[in-house]
């Protein structure tokens, strides 16, 4: 690994170690397509030669967006990095106004996209991004040139030479990307990653991820513009990992099955969905196969790992995984064995059941500005423990100051903000990242969150709330989508709730209920009065000043469209407040 020490090395280590014929693999009008290892390698070199040629240079900064992971991001991506200039990749579904500011913030020379969709939102601020010289395509579109064409600019190969010229320029310290952040408020942060700083954690990650080198499959969905999934790429090329690219978010089920892959990141969000779908089904079954259903769920939700529940907890595990849980593994392809989360907190009871049907469900924890990994669990050498983030990775120190707050330092902390060292400084002090989140680390050396620093707040009678603890708590409801704790400065903690709508209409169909608009059921006597049952049992091991006092159901969805969560699914606080102003007042009495 010695000889890993940029970005573009990953694919070339992994042409010199496994050689794969599968290397990525994308789904192309119905079809797998497969790209090797050699391909990638060619492609890429096509792309650099290709580039050259259009005049790019070093340190030139190139945008890539794209609404699905696939195989032409990542030859495009090592094609950027092999001329020393720099790959900015854009969430795609932020707004038009953001996609204007981030690539004139970052006076991004090319663009290219991934299909209609991304092309229509870039041709609309075109003109208001002077750096901005030519936008291409991934997908054929009549009105928008081809990145086949840059393909084909560098097919002759008699530049190169200049392109390892340049290569051979291009040091480990040296920017290899810009990551704006979806921040919860204000214009996105654009984190500058060098190529080290990616190197590290995807070689230190590594050593955290139990899989088979060369023989391995992952599926691939989070987004690849989000640093998480763009650092486990490289990991994955370092392993040998074929990597299939998911069709959508919708079809993630379909393609886990058609692909069977053993390994994939995933957030807490998704696996919510997941689990609570598998209780659908669940409660859908009758007799003595919903009696074995649910007595299965019970004995999963009491894991601990490493038998420490005792000899015969374990021989009921054996019987529950035999006749249940291999059902479940079945149904996301038969092979999953190691998944990873990451961007939220997970609750501890999504762990246990994950890790009781054998998922190898693993959390870990980091940020943008930590490339992203600062620590994750890993199940050899009683190396996990629920309800915490696992060990910090080698290389990487991790302190508390006073006030709770985690401070990093490592390899994988960022270069800074791109052309803003005033925010630089107020997180860069003395050598320190200072991460914003508050945690404690126990007498193993185990890392546990327990609230972001900014989120926590305090009631007009002086008490500190943290909101997601009692965010994540309430969320395992089924009648509960999405939920935000508020109440800064006022005299008790309430929240604003979005409801799991296609639970809540099931539910109302069976007791009676019959309201079609989404507008009109969150007003119903009869559903606020069950909202209440599920408020009051999720309070119940709050302190007093904690709990929460009352509540206000939404109409409407809160989506990453809408401005109510980022891409990577946090809450957009500010924006969910300022949305629902008016039931807030009405909580407040204002």
């Amino acid at each position: 690994m010695q000889n890993i020490t940029r970005l573009f090395d990953f694919p070339y280590y992994q042409l010199e170690k496994f050689n794969l014929k599968e290397s990525l693999v994308t789904k192309y009008d119905g079809k797998w397509i497969a790209t090797s290892t050699q391909e990638y390698v060619d492609k890429a070199n096509a792309i650099s030669r290709g580039l050259l040629r259009l005049g790019i240079k070093s340190n030139e900064k190139i945008a890539l967006i794209s609404m699905t992971n696939r195989t032409e991001w990542n030859i495009m991506d090592i094609g950027i990095l092999q001329l020393g200039a720099q790959n900015v990749p854009i969430y795609p579904t932020i707004s038009e106004e953001d996609y204007a500011y981030v690539l004139n913030h970052s006076e991004s020379t090319y663009c290219f996209v991934s299909c209609r969709e991304v092309y229509d939102k870039v041709k609309a601020v075109q003109d208001q991004v002077p750096s901005l010289k030519e936008v291409y395509s991934f997908d054929e579109l009549s009105d928008c040139k081809n990145w086949a064409a840059v393909l084909e600019l560098g097919a002759d190969e008699s530049n190169q030479q200049e392109v390892e010229k340049l290569k051979n320029g291009v040091k480990a310290e040296d920017l290899a990307t810009l990551i704006y952040t979806s921040g919860t408020t204000g214009k996105p942060k654009g984190v500058m990653l060098s190529h080290d700083n990616l190197v590290s954690n995807a070689i230190e990650s590594s050593k955290r991820f139990p899989i088979k080198d060369g023989d391995t499959k992952s599926l691939s969905f989070l987004p690849v513009c989000h640093v998480y999934e763009r650092m486990l790429m490289y990991l994955y090329q370092l392993r040998g990992v074929t990597i299939y690219f998911a069709e959508s978010l919708d079809k993630i089920s379909e393609n886990l099955k058609e692909t069977g892959p053993h390994v994939m990141t995933a957030v807490p969000r998704l696996l919510e969905k997941v689990y609570d779908k598998i209780l659908a089904k669940g409660t859908g079954l009758t007799g003595i196969k919903k009696s074995l259903f649910f007595w299965a769920i019970d004995l999963g939700l009491k894991y601990e790992p490493y038998g420490r529940n005792g000899w015969w907890y374990e021989q009921k595990l054996g019987i529950a995984r035999k006749l249940i849980f291999s059902k479940w593994k079945e149904g996301l392809g038969g092979n999953l064995s190691l998944i990873a989360s990451g961007s939220a907190a997970l609750q501890p009871r999504l762990a246990r059941i994950f890790n009781a049907a054998e998922f190898g469900l693993m959390e870990g924890y980091g940020l943008t500005e930590t490339s992203p990994v600062i620590s994750v669990n890993d199940m050899r050498n009683m190396g996990f423990r629920i309800g915490t983030v696992g060990v910090p990775l080698e290389r990487t120190e991790v302190k508390i100051a006073e006030d709770g707050e985690i401070c990093i330092k490592g390899p994988q902390v960022m270069i800074g903000y791109y052309k803003d060292k005033e925010q630089t400084d107020q997180v860069m002090i003395d050598g320190y990242f200072h991460t914003g989140d508050i945690g404690e680390i126990d007498s193993d050396g185990f890392l546990k969150i327990t609230d972001r620093k900014k989120e926590m707040f305090k009631t007009s009678g002086g008490k500190y709330v943290a909101p997601q603890l009692l965010e994540n708590r309430f969320k395992q409801s089924r009648f509960i989508e999405q939920i935000m704790v508020v109440g800064e400065g006022e005299k008790m903690p309430a929240a604003l709730i979005q409801p799991d709508f296609e639970f809540l209409h099931d539910w109302a169909v069976k007791h009676g209920i019959t309201i079609p608009e989404n507008s009109d059921i969150v007003l119903n006597e009869k559903v606020l009065a069950r909202y209440q049952k599920e408020v009051d049992v999720a309070n119940e091991k709050f302190a007093k000043w904690e709990k929460v006092k009352d509540f206000r159901l939404t109409p409407d969805v809160w989506s990453i469209n809408d401005g109510h969560l980022t891409p990577t699914m946090k809450l957009r606080r500010k924006i969910v407040k300022e949305k629902y102003m008016g039931l807030y007042n009405d909580i407040y009495g204002y």
